[in-house]
């Protein structure tokens, strides 16, 4: 998975998350995750709210993959796939 697919999941796990924390998951500079964000913004995979002096946001579940290989499939279906691994503990 890429680096845009990790970052989304992360915000998919928490809406409030900071840049800092993403960066520390995903393995990726802070300037890199801002980078990422940014792409997922300007693509309309993510909304990006400021509530006080940090960013809430929120996924456009219903927009399709972007790679010809996923594009039958929705981030949402993505993001339910890695939650039900995560549920069940596979890897």
């Amino acid at each position: 998975m890429s680096n845009h697919g990790h970052v989304l999941i992360c915000i998919a796990q928490d809406p409030g998350i900071r840049t800092r924390d993403i960066s520390a998951k995903v393995g990726v500079t802070e300037r890199a995750t801002q980078t990422i964000i940014a792409d997922l913004v300007e693509a309309g995979y993510v909304k990006r709210t400021k509530i006080g002096r940090r960013n809430h946001y929120e996924i456009e579940a219903e927009l399709p993959l972007r790679h010809s290989v996923e594009q039958p499939n929705s981030v949402g279906d993505l993001l339910e796939l890695v939650s039900r691994i995560e549920l069940t503990g596979s890897k």
